[in-house]
């Protein structure tokens, strides 16, 4: 029998079911003993996989695109190319998805698996690829730009630039950068933020370090006190080596050895109405640790009038609270209290005594809530009050309503200017 009819019988035999492919072995030489019927298939090629994929994926065009972001239609943007890629460029509004980390990230930086996703990489290639990992993982609305953003950039279409960070601040703040909710963009945010502390004490010191760590670019240290032996159980911006030395120029040393991308400037004089318009100018944020009545109120005034938020924060013994006061967004300090109180309701920490791990805590409090108000993320305290026992190891959030009678942020406001107290400590 030649070999052609050998071949012919064995698919007859295997299709009509009569033998498998075994029992009709007999019907061919040595070369096909053993074998099936069928060959094994071919591996597919490179070719053969992006054709399949064209044929299962939407792509769209550059021009379309662009006339969405003109139109502000609804889209997730993502960009799939390498960091080294993005630095040089990307399309306004794009998310930084490397193809590497693509499964690692993308669930994180985009958890609605119901939104339209387009993807783009430098010619469309990675992107097809990115596009069938996201149907994979459940992304039922998946879209390719075809081609990428080379030809984009050769168009002259819109692109922006990530922050041009150095390669020491990527290696210092990449634990930020890896967050999808700061990333190289937020670190510059940090970088160019510019935050008032009010005091360089209990509460200002953990607030400072931590801020100045983070990255924000400029503090400003408002305080007019020197560093005194006694300050040393809570104050931990100060040293030892430092007591009798202003606490603005130890605030300094301490926080520019930390981190030398921060700026401080120093405001060595207490807080009054003759300086505050001064002193506030510039700033982004304002972080309130002042232990005293009549400059509290003095900075919720000054903090209307110029509609800057302030972080609040204040300590006595083994409690504390902190809340934020964004201007005619939330209430206001006077909301809470329209007037002080009599002076012997109001005692100092130098009065009252106070556990010295406490501002720490509230400290840090106050420094989150000015980094979350730079990076514009997540849910600040304005409108809540958080209180921390410390022997009870237990913390409360009370709701805060604004006030239409308010004299200061109310409908009708009677503080159109500062207002001194007299009859207060002024303990720094």
């Amino acid at each position: 029998m030649g070999q052609c009819e050998t071949v012919a019988l064995k698919y007859l035999a295997y299709f009509i079911g009569l033998f498998d492919a075994r029992s009709i072995s007999y019907l061919s030489d040595a070369t096909f003993l053993l074998t099936s019927p069928f060959e094994e298939p071919m591996p597919t090629t490179y070719t053969d996989l992006m054709a399949d994929l064209r044929r299962q994926i939407a792509t769209v065009s550059l021009d379309e695109v662009k006339r969405r972001l003109e139109t502000k239609e609804p889209m997730v943007l993502v960009d799939v190319r390498e960091k080294d890629e993005w630095r040089l460029g990307y399309i306004p509004g794009a998310l930084h998805v490397p193809r590497g980390f693509l499964e690692i990230q993308i669930e994180q930086k985009v958890p609605d698996k119901n939104a339209k996703v387009v993807l783009y990489c430098a010619g469309g290639t990675r992107s097809l690829l990115a596009a069938k990992t996201l149907l994979d993982l459940g992304y039922s609305k998946v879209e390719s730009v075809n081609p990428g953003f080379v030809r984009w950039k050769d168009l002259g279409f819109p692109m922006e630039h990530p922050p041009q960070l150095t390669e020491a601040q990527r290696e210092r703040y990449s634990r930020h950068i890896l967050l999808p909710e700061v990333g190289e963009v937020g670190q510059q945010k940090l970088l160019n933020g510019k935050v008032l502390l009010l005091g360089a004490g209990g509460l200002g010191s953990p607030a400072a370090l931590y801020l100045a760590a983070a990255g924000v670019g400029t503090l400003g240290i408002v305080d007019g006190d020197v560093v005194d032996s006694s300050n040393l159980q809570r104050q931990i911006l100060h040293a030892t080596s430092r007591v009798g030395m202003p606490k603005v120029d130890s605030a300094e040393k301490a926080l520019t050895d930390l981190n030398p991308d921060v700026k401080v400037i120093k405001f060595e004089e207490r807080l009054d109405s003759s300086n505050v318009d001064r002193i506030f100018e510039g700033f982004d944020v304002v972080v309130d640790g002042c232990d005293n009545f009549p400059t509290r109120y003095l900075v919720n005034d000054a903090s209307v009038f110029k509609k800057k938020p302030v972080v609040h924060g204040s300590i006595f013994r083994f409690e504390g609270q902190v809340t934020t006061f964004v201007p005619f967004v939330g209430p206001c300090y006077r909301c809470l209290y329209p007037e002080p109180p009599p002076p012997h309701l109001a005692p100092s920490c130098q009065e009252a005594g106070v556990l010295g791990i406490l501002p720490g805590i509230i400290g840090v409090l106050q420094a989150t809530e000015a980094v979350k108000l730079l990076l514009g993320k997540g849910d600040t305290l304005a409108g809540r009050l958080l209180t921390y026992d410390s022997l009870r190891m237990r913390f409360r959030e009370l709701k805060l309503r604004r006030d239409k009678n308010c004299p200061a942020c109310g409908e009708n406001p009677t503080i159109t200017g500062y207002v001194d107290y007299e009859g207060f400590c002024n303990i720094g």
